[in-house]
């Protein structure tokens, strides 16, 4: 599966392999995109960045936004492992411990990518912070859009996150997962 098969899947409400936290990557590739675009905007005029430092923001918000198409994808991958942990037998107490293994490997799996793909929107967050008021005006619309779409991204991801938690087990992997959300969380205050 790739990034458009993920899009069409999440744009049908009768598909239920793939949720938030793939529309949440899908949301942070679209900030990128717009972020990176305003950035390109900005080469020919002095608004307070030097054309080669847009360039390199812009080029780096590719990447960013490359990473996060490629984490849309690892979600639904996540998911499925989920899913499938949940499908092995539990009759004797030997498949009983197998499948509860199974269970707690794939949540942490799955509480772990939109983690990374939250520390990516963070990324993006950083790069908007340099641009903010120091981009081409006539895309300021722009901007403003792609710093919509990063929040909705980093909340979704928070989301997700908090999603998967009630199913892992051990306290200080749930104790780190939250000290990341709560991170993340401060780019949804700036």
């Amino acid at each position: 599966m790739n990034y458009i098969d993920t899009l069409n899947k999440i744009i049908d409400s009768r598909d239920f392999t793939v949720g938030g936290g793939s529309a949440a990557a899908l949301a942070g590739a679209m900030a990128a995109g717009l972020i990176g675009m305003v950035a390109r905007l900005s080469t020919k005029k002095e608004y307070g960045l030097s054309a080669e430092k847009y360039i390199c923001i812009a080029d780096k918000l590719d990447e960013i936004g490359k990473n996060l198409l490629d984490g849309a994808v690892k979600d639904t991958d996540s998911f499925k492992k989920i899913i499938e942990a949940y499908a092995m037998p539990k009759e004797t107490e030997d498949e009983k411990l197998a499948r509860s293994q199974a269970v707690q490997e794939a949540a942490i799996g799955a509480a772990t990518v939109p983690l990374n793909n939250g520390n990516l929107c963070r990324e993006i967050f950083d790069l908007y912070a340099v641009m903010k008021g120091k981009s081409n005006p006539n895309a300021s619309s722009d901007l403003e859009e792609g710093k919509l779409l990063l929040n909705a991204a980093i909340s979704g991801c928070i989301l997700n996150i908090e999603a998967n938690l009630p199913l892992i087990k051990d306290e200080n992997i749930k104790v780190e997962f939250q000290k990341e959300m709560s991170s993340l969380g401060q780019c949804l205050k700036g």
